[in-house]
């Protein structure tokens, strides 16, 4: 059988690193993954959605066999940007989807890193870890929103460098009675931090460009978070994010992205263009999907936030006639 990455046999594709059951769920070397982002459901107009019946509704993508589902970092309603995302802090939430499912992914698209202090970060995502057995997925960003630095007390402009500090930090506090010093503090050696990750550290991805170098990401990353775009450009992309990777001597490592959909009732309808993605029937996302695979992206998040047709009823033909084309269990 030939994989869609580069037309090697399956068996020539070098699999990715299993550092957790919701990483080895969500990416597999050669194949894409669907998941969902949260709060599944509609809400084009306004910032709030109305996070009804949220919990049921991820019970019903996991049953349905969706890879993942995908929390955002949204301390504060900005109105330049018109989104709260699921409105309840992710790790709370987590907290409790790690309760209500079994098997889906819980991933974080992602936490802005210069917002929180690492020890609360590394605090939370460890225990949101131990507590659903290792399905923890965190996605990390330096954040984009500059009206929400000052109310933190925090500085846009050096928010690279806390990043990598703050990256720095929640690594080393997997570690057994870790010691270093950095902008964030010196644990040193004589205290640790419980619980630890269910696997073997928790799965960090970077989101964007995150104010880092390409090489930095290629390098410390566990996989990267990048953006919709046309298929040809993408391509390019993935091919550059796997030869950094390469170059830098570390495994491979994946590549996901969103994509915002308004699924029509009509299969054959053509793609009309929206924020971040596309209006279309059911065969041209399918199509779209195959191309991504083609290309190398190992899992897409398929955000309903614009989608007109019952949200329930789109999952389940989603489900239907998507998911069977692509990797699950």
């Amino acid at each position: 059988m030939l994989s869609p990455q580069k037309n090697l046999p399956t068996e020539a594709i070098t699999p990715f690193e299993l550092i957790n059951p919701g990483f080895a769920r969500t990416f597999r070397a050669g194949r894409l993954t669907v998941g969902l982002v949260a709060p599944v459901e509609a809400y084009p107009v306004g910032a709030h959605p109305t996070m009804a019946g949220q919990s049921d509704r991820i019970i019903l993508a996991e049953q349905l066999g969706f890879a993942a589902v995908w929390l955002r970092d949204i301390p504060f309603e900005v109105p330049s940007f018109g989104d709260v995302g699921q409105v309840y802090d992710p790790f709370v939430y987590l907290g409790m989807l790690a309760g209500r499912t079994d098997r889906i992914a819980l991933g974080v698209a992602s936490i802005i890193l210069p917002l929180r202090h690492p020890a609360h970060v590394a605090k939370a995502a460890a225990s949101v870890d131990a507590l659903s057995q290792g399905r923890l997925i965190l996605g990390v960003a330096s954040g984009d929103r500059p009206e929400e630095f000052p109310a933190m007390n925090a500085t846009f402009s050096e928010r690279g460098a806390r990043f990598r500090d703050s990256f720095e930090y929640i690594r080393r506090m997997g570690e057994t009675a870790p010691e270093f010093k950095n902008t964030f503090g010196s644990p040193g050696g004589g205290i640790d931090m419980a619980p630890k990750p269910a696997g073997a550290r928790l799965p960090l991805l970077v989101t964007g460009g995150s104010q880092q170098d390409p090489d930095w990401i290629a390098g410390n990353a566990d996989g990267w978070m990048t953006y919709p775009r046309n298929v040809p450009v993408q391509g390019r992309i993935v091919s550059g994010w796997r030869d950094r990777v390469e170059a830098r001597g570390q495994p491979p490592k994946p590549l996901m992205q969103s994509l915002y959909i308004d699924l029509v009732e009509d299969p054959d309808a053509a793609p009309r263009p929206i924020y971040l993605g596309f209006q279309s029937g059911v065969r041209h996302l399918r199509a779209h999907l195959e191309d991504l695979e083609g290309i190398g992206v190992n899992h897409v998040a398929l955000n309903l936030r614009f989608n007109q047709l019952d949200t329930d009823d789109t999952l389940k033909r989603l489900a239907d006639e998507i998911l069977p084309r692509f990797a699950t269990e």
